[in-house]
């Protein structure tokens, strides 16, 4: 589920707005998009795969998750991460094969 929208890593292209297949971000005039309808998200990660600044996190649990923060992140280096870890964007390399979901599949 779609947790955070990065307010000093977001650029305000609106790409996640535009992806998003459920309609879950709201596009505010000169900031950050909003998280309107969390509860819609399908957890497709659409919208962290598009951000080009690593600006998202989406979850993988269903449920929305409690204190979560942009320091915690950050920290974490979990914005942006599941992006990085499928290798989609110029020069990042996938480390799919090391994901759990696709060791589930391999059996």
């Amino acid at each position: 589920m779609i947790e955070l929208v990065s307010e000093s890593r977001c650029i305000e292209c609106n790409i996640c707005v535009k992806v998003c297949p459920t309609n879950v971000f709201d596009k505010v005039p000169d900031a950050p998009p909003t998280i309107a309808r969390q509860s819609d998200c399908q957890t497709c990660f659409m919208c962290e795969l598009y951000c080009p600044v690593d600006a998202l996190y989406v979850a993988p649990d269903v449920e929305p998750l409690a204190g979560i923060n942009e320091q915690s992140l950050e920290e974490a280096k979990l914005l942006g991460s599941y992006r990085k870890n499928i290798g989609w964007g110029k020069s990042l390399t996938t480390t799919a094969k090391q994901d759990s979901t696709y060791q589930l599949l391999k059996k």
